[in-house]
């Protein structure tokens, strides 16, 4: 039995060094890909902060451009509502309409809401124009159909 004792007690060694080990070499992975992701997000950070600067630049030739003719303010006035357009239009780009199922042509007592009373904004099913087919529910006869 002593024996026994021993291997028992070398293989919950070998289990906690193979555990370490592999925390180790998930935990070396991870910091590698962290510091992957890091360069990458300061980047796209670096790009972004030099894309407003080159917009700013943009809006201040436009507005510039339109002070020849026109006083400041109204230069500047006509500056920002672009700005205000592109943004608009942008914000249309990155959120696309998704298709809405068509709202029934006919509902029964009046118009259909705009989403359920639940809340949660998802429309209601279109509903059939008919009826269930099939045989004639008898409400004597149990439905075995599960």
């Amino acid at each position: 039995m002593d024996r026994l004792d021993h291997l028992e007690h070398l293989d919950k060694h070998l289990v906690e060094e193979l555990a370490q080990v592999a925390r180790e070499t998930v935990r070396d992975e991870l910091r590698e890909q962290s510091r992957k992701q890091r360069r990458t997000a300061m980047l796209y950070a670096a790009s972004g902060a030099a894309a407003l600067y080159a917009g700013g630049a943009v809006a201040l030739a436009v507005g510039l451009a339109l002070a020849i003719g026109l006083p400041g303010w109204a230069a500047a006035l006509i500056t920002a509502a672009l700005l205000g357009v592109a943004a608009y239009l942008l914000r249309g780009a990155a959120h696309p309409k998704r298709g809405h199922p068509s709202a029934p042509s006919h509902v029964v007592g009046g118009t259909a809401p705009a989403g359920p009373p639940s809340g949660l904004g998802l429309p209601y099913p279109p509903m059939p124009h008919h009826g269930p087919t099939g045989p004639e529910l008898n409400p004597d006869v149990p439905d075995h159909r599960a």
